[in-house]
């Protein structure tokens, strides 16, 4: 091959073409100043104590909300099935000893409202005769109360850790990110550059907190106001309950006073009047 003229610019060989500067912005793999992985793993092994700490408490609170919606729902579907049927059977019942006989065995609060009311019926069956059934509706109705805000506060326990969730885990995913930001400004000071390829990944281990900090605290808000919606709903149902079970109890007093000929018949009572 003939030497170039005098004066002509000699041409570089393909293979020592410089690099596209875009190309390599937008390829990762082809920087080599990148001073680490930036997958979400990566800046998580690559960040500062403090804030890998933020992030596994964080990570602990997402584990421990969905266990409590776990938990909670299986608990809220049994407690609902087994109130709606004792409830069926004090809508069916004539009687509170039929009621108790029908419930049988069943667990549950509303079942627990039966024996009681039967059982305060049995204490009180001396003084039936002799005094008005007034007083054996307030201690019923007393006796049915208890149990019912007994049950609600027990269906409500456990709850209280997603509201206190989700109202804090923003916070602490943003002190992470503080913690994380101030510590890649004092790497600018120490390192006196201000290329974006050596601060953007300490940002972005620092806003990684804050992101772990909101997949914590959304679900958890919304999961505690489902809950409190059922939880609202599983009273009402345990408050018909009481309802039907003091509506069993004033029928049986009222039947004391009915002569016993009457009380096979009911119809007869109403020709008779």
């Amino acid at each position: 091959m003939a030497p170039p003229a005098l004066g002509e610019p000699a041409q570089q060989p393909a293979s020592q073409e410089p690099a596209d500067t875009f190309t390599q912005l937008l390829d990762p793999a082809q920087r080599e100043d990148l001073p680490h992985d930036l997958s979400p793993w990566g800046m998580f092994m690559a960040a500062d104590w403090i804030v890998k700490g933020v992030m596994i408490g964080l990570a602990f609170a997402s584990l421990v909300t969905w266990t409590v919606w776990l938990a909670k729902t299986l608990e809220l579907a049994g407690a609902r099935a087994r109130a709606g049927r004792t409830l069926k059977i004090i809508r069916s019942s004539r009687s509170l000893a039929e009621a108790v006989n029908a419930s049988g065995g069943r667990g549950g609060p509303a079942a627990l409202m039966l024996r009681a009311a039967a059982e305060e019926m049995q204490l009180s069956e001396a003084a039936l005769d002799h005094a008005h059934g007034d007083g054996v509706k307030e201690r019923v109705g007393s006796a049915l109360s208890r149990i019912e805000a007994y049950a609600g506060r027990r269906m409500s326990r456990g709850t209280g850790v997603l509201a206190t969730i989700g109202s804090t885990a923003p916070f602490v995913g943003l002190f992470g990110t503080v913690w994380g930001i101030m510590n890649s400004f004092i790497g600018i000071s120490e390192t006196q550059t201000t290329n974006l390829a050596v601060v953007a990944p300490g940002i972005a281990e620092a806003l990684l907190a804050t992101a772990i900090g909101l997949v914590a605290a959304i679900p958890a808000v919304v999961i505690y106001n489902v809950f409190a919606r059922s939880v609202t709903g599983y009273r009402q149902l345990l408050a018909d309950a009481a309802a039907g079970v003091e509506r069993l109890v004033s029928r049986d007093l009222d039947f004391r006073k009915v002569p016993p000929g009457a009380r096979k018949n009911p119809m007869s009572l109403v020709a008779g009047g």
